[in-house]
């Protein structure tokens, strides 16, 4: 079960220690890792939340998966999580460490939702568009394919959503016609 203030703490203790240490960027890159492991292994975070594998074991695992791949600080980090126990909620911790150090850099994750895969010019575009319309200084955009969509984009960041897709053309006009909103000046 996601309990994302135990996460929250968490990562805020990671963070308070890479940046008492000067490890900042190292701990975020080995959490980018794990959230990529976590992402292309579902088997990995069954064997996290499983119940019945014993403590060693699990960080046996998990120092096999990410020796040397990982800094002191993270894979001890790792090994304090399954000694309390709190490994289930290692994919959730992951998650705030990386907002937490999108906040502190002052990074904003966009995500732009087209119907068909488009270029690094058109994304760099994007970018630009953003920081040229808004006062965001650092933009980390995440590119996704929704064939939905048919045409056009959305466009997530800061909690706003700009939706200029022909699918919510669509259902606007749907909703039009629905409502009937001109039936009554016909008789």
């Amino acid at each position: 079960m996601p309990n994302p203030r135990l996460a929250s703490r968490y990562a805020k203790s990671l963070i308070d220690l890479a940046v008492e240490k000067g490890q900042l960027d190292a701990v975020y890159a080995d959490m980018q890792l794990l959230q990529a492991i976590n992402k292309s292994s579902r088997e990995f975070v069954s064997l996290l939340r499983s119940p019945i594998i014993k403590a060693d074991k699990k960080n046996a695992i998990i120092s096999a998966v990410t020796d040397g791949k990982v800094s002191p600080l993270t894979a001890a980090f790792n090994k304090l999580l399954v000694n309390k126990g709190r490994e289930s909620d290692l994919p959730e911790i992951i998650e705030a460490v990386i907002e937490q150090y999108n906040a502190i850099k002052g990074i904003h994750k966009v995500t732009l939702t087209t119907a068909i895969p488009v270029s690094d010019d058109v994304k760099n575009t994007v970018i630009a568009k953003i920081k040229e319309a808004t006062s965001i200084a650092s933009v980390d955009l995440h590119a996704v394919v929704d064939e939905r969509l048919i045409g056009g984009f959305k466009l997530e960041f800061d909690n706003q959503l700009v939706d200029a897709s022909v699918l919510y053309d669509l259902n606007a006009i749907k909703k039009q016609f629905n409502s009937n909103d001109f039936v009554h000046n016909i008789r």
